[in-house]
């Protein structure tokens, strides 16, 4: 701390630019405060025992079936991710063993030490002497009434939306999760589909997309074959439902419901599933090699999309939004349950992280970067914070995905379904090796470390039906980990350096922020705060700015503004619950409106070393002269601003014991 003798100035202002000077006043003796401690550690993400749990980007090439040696749960890593099923579901064992096999349909010769996988008795029919055990029968019943319900209550809409996404390749379907970008993606990838809407004749004819799903790669498209190419190589070889469903051996919800040897002949559901009479045709005749868990759409439109929000993450949220919407589509038509989808989900979240990690940082830039050349050539910008506000300029009118509250609510409804939880549900959150590079160029300005404590404190609680499994890829929600740390466990260093463009110039949390810890800005870029945040371990502002967009952006502590800028443009005043510090060579910028809009409503003292204070109004607001405006108010307010610019005014300063006030002039 340091201390100060100061003769506070009264300061007169004028037009915008125009610096002030001083003219008398009193004298103030006041400590300038250091800034605030914060907790003096960081959060860390460590990844599971590896000895224990295996990490899946390490071993998704066991993801595959026909091989004795991937045929079991521990072997198999496309198995092993989606096993908290088995909490549900029990599947039919080979005679005398006590463990499930990859063996549905399935048979493979012995390879080695591993002994040949014979094919199993499963018809695939629910209640058969060969079906498998309902382990949690609520779980199960709530799941199969779930698709009951949608299916009766479905609308036209939502007909030929489950028909295009079950009927079209999911790559391109999954595109117009782009809102504006979506027809220069589909023209630069050179994407074809043959599905459109609904055909006359489709409750009888099956109908298949004779289109090239997600587009022309290498070569054969100069400017845009490597973004396909790593859309391809993130579906990758080793994607495959395949042996999970083989695994499981868990039926499709229309089986539940229309066997006549099903649990439902008790009344164990209301009504029967109904399948969009237009995918009658695409029912498959061989229950015994198709089941339900889980759902190869859901999966197939989980990877597609975080391919792409990798390569365009200006629609980041938009796109995994999408993408869970297709898996729900899954549910419209009859086809899988809620479990089936999101058992699709957690796998399809693993082999993208897996695949992407795969490639070089190279490789992987070379596609981001010739996604940006062709996109914002065909948006006719050359900036990437302008081509940001043009892939988010359209409206709810033309862009299904344009409102970001509603794609938050119905993101985190597809996580859960609505489930309860059924285990312990204060788990620590745990994060899968590799999950971090699914936020690279979402979240470009923090390390891969801090990325890590971004999914973990944005991760789903434990206990939820299937979900928990032992590398934390079931608890992961990517939609909330786009808008930033859900909670500082530990301090926080946030550095953004604005040549770099982007995101790296121009980011917002919009999470509600808690923990202990302390965050502080540095760098040349700007970082807004929208939520209703609670940490307590203050803010500081070293270099850039930090804006501060609601009334609790900043948290509980102090404010220390030693550089940059802090802006706020919050709808009412900005509450600091601690005190206030602001070092000469900083600026506050305050965007004041009708009633408290803008203002500093401090609970602890303010003492202001210098620095500029910059005032402007919202586009409609016009104060007039003799207008008093209320600025600051603190529990104690000590110095003054070495400068004050007020936007078109001149303005007399009135610094009171408890704030500061602005007269207008004129």
């Amino acid at each position: 701390m340091t201390s100060r003798m100061f003769r506070r100035p009264f300061l007169l202002t004028g037009l915008a630019a125009l610096c002030l000077t001083a003219c008398g006043g009193g004298n103030d003796s006041y400590t300038i405060p250091s800034a605030p401690q914060g907790l003096g550690t960081t959060d860390s993400a460590p990844v599971a025992d590896e000895a224990a749990t295996p990490p899946f980007v390490d071993n998704v090439a066991t993801n595959q079936r026909g091989d004795a040696r991937y045929a079991t749960r521990a072997t198999n890593a496309g198995v092993r991710v989606v096993a908290g099923f088995l909490d549900i579901w029990t599947p039919t064992l080979p005679a005398g063993s006590t463990e499930a096999l990859v063996d549905a349909g399935q048979t493979a010769p012995a390879n080695g030490s591993f002994p040949a996988v014979a094919a199993s008795a499963w018809t695939g029919i629910p209640g058969s002497a060969t079906d498998g055990t309902v382990k949690n029968a609520a779980v199960h019943k709530a799941n199969i009434q779930y698709v009951i319900d949608a299916t009766k209550a479905r609308t036209a809409a939502q007909e030929i939306a489950a028909y295009e996404d079950d009927r079209r390749g999911k790559g391109y379907s999954v595109t117009d999760g782009l809102g504006p970008l979506t027809a220069a993606w589909r023209t630069a990838a050179q994407q074809t589909t043959t599905i459109s809407g609904i055909p006359a004749d489709a409750t009888t004819v099956k109908y298949d997309d004779k289109g090239n799903n997600v587009g022309v790669g290498g070569a054969a498209n100069p400017g845009f074959g490597l973004v396909v190419d790593l859309l391809n190589s993130t579906i990758g070889a080793n994607g495959s439902t395949e042996p999970a469903k083989r695994y499981f051996k868990y039926a499709r919800p229309y089986r539940w419901t229309d066997s006549v040897n099903s649990p439902s002949v008790a009344g164990t559901w209301s009504g029967s599933v109904s399948v969009l009479p237009a995918l009658v045709p695409v029912k498959s005749n061989s229950p015994a090699t198709d089941g339900g868990f889980l759902s190869g759409h859901a999966a197939e439109a989980t990877r597609d999309v975080l391919a792409m929000a990798y390569v365009m993450p200006e629609r980041f949220q938009e796109l995994v939004a999408r993408g869970l919407e297709l898996g729900e589509n899954r549910i419209l038509a009859g086809m899988h349950s809620p479990l089936d989808v999101i058992g699709g989900r957690i796998q399809a979240q693993a082999v993208a992280a897996a695949n992407l990690a795969a490639l070089t940082p190279e490789q992987r830039k070379a596609a981001y970067d010739q996604a940006h050349k062709a996109l914002m050539a065909a948006a006719g910008t050359t900036d990437l914070v302008a081509f940001n506000a043009y892939a988010h300029a359209a409206t709810p009118a033309n862009d299904r995905f344009a409102d970001h509250a509603t794609n938050k609510a119905n993101y985190l409804k597809r996580l859960t379904y609505g489930f309860s939880q059924i285990a312990d549900a204060a788990k620590p959150a745990v994060v899968p090796k590799g999950a971090e590079v699914l936020l690279e160029t979402r979240l470009p300005y923090l390390d891969a470390g801090q990325r890590r404590v971004v999914l973990k404190t944005t991760a789903l609680p434990s206990g939820y039906p299937a979900m928990d499994d032992a590398e934390g890829w079931g608890r992961l929600n990517l939609f909330g980990a786009a808008d930033g740390y859900g909670a500082f466990n530990g301090d926080v260093v946030v550095t953004m350096d604005a040549s770099l463009g982007g995101f790296n110039a121009a980011d917002a949390w919009r999470n509600d922020i808690g923990g202990a810890g302390k965050l502080t800005k540095k760098g040349s870029g700007a970082l807004a705060l929208t939520g209703n945040n609670s940490y307590t371990g203050g803010t500081e502002i070293v270099a850039g700015t930090l804006q501060a967009n609601s009334a609790n952006a900043l948290g509980k502590g102090d404010v220390y503004l030693g550089g940059g800028s802090l802006a706020c443009k919050s709808p009412t005043a900005l509450t600091i619950s601690g005190g206030y510090t602001q070092r000469d060579g900083s600026t506050l910028a305050l965007t004041l409106g009708s009633g408290t809009a803008g203002q500093l409503n401090v609970s602890g003292t303010v003492t202001l070393d210098g620095g500029s204070l910059v005032i402007s109004f919202p586009s409609g607001y016009k104060p007039a002269a003799g207008d008093m405006l209320t600025v600051i108010s603190a529990a104690g307010l000590h110095g003054s601003f070495k400068s004050i610019t007020v936007d078109g005014y001149r303005v007399t300063p009135v610094y009171g014991a408890k704030g500061l006030q602005l007269r207008i002039d004129a």
